[in-house]
């Protein structure tokens, strides 16, 4: 995994904290990632969080094609942890 990249937030500007990690092997086990975040302040001190990702890769290729889709399903299950532990 590469060292991540985070813009910390400031008055009306979002954070991002970003990620990528790369796989080698045979083609069969090479994949690159990209992981993306950025959390922006709303009124009422409310907070927006959105996520996204891109794999390249026949194992991304894989996953994606699995039902119920396991990365969606794990990206909605740690936004509701985000949810939980900002609610706490």
């Amino acid at each position: 995994m590469r060292r991540p990249q985070l813009q910390v937030p400031a008055e009306g500007v979002p954070g991002r904290l970003s990620w990528t990690a790369k796989q080698d092997g045979k083609p069969d086990e090479q994949l690159d990632v990209l992981h993306a975040w950025l959390l922006e302040d709303l009124p009422g001190g409310r907070v927006r969080a959105l996520t996204q990702e891109t794999q390249i890769g026949q194992p991304a290729a894989a996953l994606a094609a699995e039902r119920p889709h396991p990365m969606l399903n794990g990206h909605q299950a740690w936004l509701y942890g985000l949810i939980r532990a900002a609610s706490a």
